[in-house]
């Protein structure tokens, strides 16, 4: 039986956009071209003016998105990159794709990023990039990283997979860099109904590159200049994001608002709430920290309240990077002990998050 205070983690069903998605979908069906045609290419045009970008190369997933973005660069066997301790795996696994060896860099524990001492305290004669992580939609420290970068000539790919739409310092992620890599996976702020990413560069050459290297390598019909790989953005995904496009900047608006809620209601309970370190954060996912966490997440399930851990173990404890012998980072295990996910979409509302705040309080009460 499912307890009255019912609150599911996410609702990825069609929304106030379901309409346009019905109408997206039919067009291209009708329209019987489904890859790189002119779906992709209007959506690549509009993802770029909303992200604030000259151009976007639409691709297969996110971590095609990172892998590519760094195969561009001319990053692969020999070198090493540089990313956060804390992330889903297909962060790391995306310079493994390349050839490349991942460096796993301590996290700042307050803003959950990359840290930046970290990152300078991680280079050596091998390393050619650094890719940071905007996690759970704030954006990592980005001033303080490309100064950095910047001393030791290092490229920057922008893992903004979880964070379309944030700034940082006011300035939007994935334009810091060289390249920003962003994931249309359907639980994402901006959701495909299935796999799609993106790269958003300001490089003109570099995003002729991408597109070559997103098909194959082909400069022209069935003539490959280089070895590329086939990662593209199909038209029916491009046409369902094209169709929810216009909607994220009031579900980004919205998710502050619920955030902000959870803030106030959460406010002295015996529960660690990250700290929003700044404005541009767009709460992809709403993590909290506690020591007792199954126990706290036990309670809430019995009270109705899905919640999830996303990533149980630090990248440098993940068996899959075991060969490269990772240091490893203390402060991304602790997280991953104690960290969990309450819900937070926009269809959620405040009469569900109260419930989720009181369930909280009330577990903790002795």
């Amino acid at each position: 039986m499912i307890p009255q205070t019912h609150v599911p983690f996410l609702a990825l069903h069609p929304g106030p956009d379901a309409e346009a998605i019905r109408a997206a979908i039919a067009r291209v069906v009708e329209s019987g071209w489904f890859i790189l045609g002119p779906e992709v290419e209007a959506f690549e045009r509009e993802f770029a003016a909303i992200s604030q970008v000259p151009s976007a190369i639409g691709v297969g997933s996110g971590t095609d998105a990172l892998a590519l973005a760094l195969k561009a660069l001319g990053i692969g066997p020999g070198d090493e990159v540089i990313t956060a301790g804390m992330s889903a795996a297909f962060s790391a696994l995306a310079i493994v794709m390349t050839g490349a060896s991942p460096v796993f860099a301590d996290i700042d524990p307050e803003r959950m990023t990359i840290a930046p001492g970290a990152i300078e305290a991680a280079i050596g004669p091998r390393t050619r990039a650094v890719m940071p992580v905007h996690l759970y939609g704030q954006a990592a420290d980005m001033t303080a990283i490309l100064t950095i970068a910047r001393q030791h000539r290092l490229a920057v790919v922008e893992d903004c997979c979880q964070a379309h739409l944030a700034t940082c310092d006011g300035q939007p992620v994935g334009t810091f860099g060289e390249a920003g890599a962003f994931s249309f996976y359907p639980t994402k702020n901006l959701g495909a109904l299935g796999d799609g990413g993106a790269v958003v560069t300001a490089d003109a050459a570099l995003a002729e590159r991408l597109r070559r290297l997103r098909n194959g390598g082909q400069a022209g019909r069935a003539v490959h200049v280089e070895a590329g790989v086939c990662s593209r953005l199909d038209e029916l995904q491009a046409a369902v994001l094209r169709a929810r496009l216009p909607y994220l900047r009031a579900w980004t608006r919205t998710r502050r608002d619920l955030a902000a809620r959870y803030r106030r209601q959460l406010d002295g309970a015996a529960i660690d709430v990250p700290s929003e370190r700044d404005a541009g954060h767009v709460y992809h996912l709403f993590p909290v920290r506690a020591r007792d966490r199954e126990s706290l997440r036990g309670a809430l399930a019995a009270s109705g309240i899905e919640t999830l851990v996303h990533y149980p173990v630090a990248l440098p404890a993940q068996p899959a990077f075991a060969a490269w012998k990772p240091a490893a980072c203390p402060e991304a295990g602790r997280l991953a002990r104690d960290v969990f996910s309450l819900p937070l979409y926009p269809g959620l509302s405040h009469a569900s998050i109260d419930a989720v705040a009181d369930a909280i309080r009330t577990h903790a009460r002795p």
